[in-house]
């Protein structure tokens, strides 16, 4: 049997590339930019699908902890909280630590 992919979503970033509806304190994964939902939810709506993937692990700082936890949805996930932002690599690297070996991760942005 295959194993299930497992989404790592990267859910970090200062909010400074779409000011000023995108801020530090609310970025561009948290904001509803294209139909109702927001780009974190569009992301978790992709790898929803059980029979290919388990529940996502989201990366995170501290300061995005509540919007991730307000829109990770009934299906839930873990939540991986980043000691000091280290971007992409170090996130990637803490999920993958998170992880059981045997995993297969599927990284996804936040922001697309």
């Amino acid at each position: 049997m295959a194993h299930k992919l497992t989404p790592v979503v990267l859910c970090g970033g200062s909010g400074t590339r779409l000011w000023p509806r995108s801020r530090a304190a609310k970025p561009k994964p948290f904001l509803p930019l294209v139909g109702e939902g927001t780009l974190f939810e569009a992301t978790l709506a992709r790898c929803a699908d059980e029979a290919r993937f388990t529940a996502p692990l989201v990366v995170t700082g501290t300061a995005h902890l509540p919007h991730v936890e307000a829109q990770l949805g009934p299906r839930g996930g873990e939540i991986v909280v980043e000691p000091a932002a280290r971007n992409t690599a170090a996130a990637i690297a803490l999920a993958a630590l998170r992880l059981p070996p045997e995993a297969i991760m599927l990284v996804c942005p936040s922001d697309h």
